[in-house]
């Protein structure tokens, strides 16, 4: 396993562990379907929340935010119907958050955003 897959593996693994910290039930992980891939899938006790993990391994290239542009949150828009449509829940009772995440080799700090797109 490379060190970018590994990485993203733990990054992964710690947002779940924030999204339980926070009381969240996580419903899938890496779900999949033709169009792709939703990193984590939970519901906040009041709506399902499609999580999107940006990983990395310092702030020297940017923020993990950056990587969500325009096409990649419409994308997750569309795999989030996606989704719902498969599970049977409404598409209106679905957000679409970004963890981004950066470890100084330790731990891993967390910023959440909330309602993306």
């Amino acid at each position: 396993m490379t060190a970018h897959i590994s990485l993203g593996r733990r990054g992964e693994d710690a947002a779940v562990d924030y999204l339980v910290e926070l009381g969240w039930t996580i419903l899938d992980r890496n779900w999949r379907c033709r169009e792709g891939e939703l990193d984590i899938v939970a519901y906040d006790g009041r709506r399902h929340v499609i999580c999107e993990v940006k990983t990395r391994g310092s702030s020297r290239f940017g923020d993990p935010f950056e990587a969500i542009t325009t096409d990649k949150a419409a994308r997750l828009r569309r795999l989030a119907w996606r989704w719902a449509a498969a599970h049977g829940v409404s598409g209106t009772h679905v957000r679409v958050d970004v963890l981004g995440l950066v470890t100084d080799g330790g731990g891993f700090t967390v910023d959440h955003l909330r309602e993306v797109c």
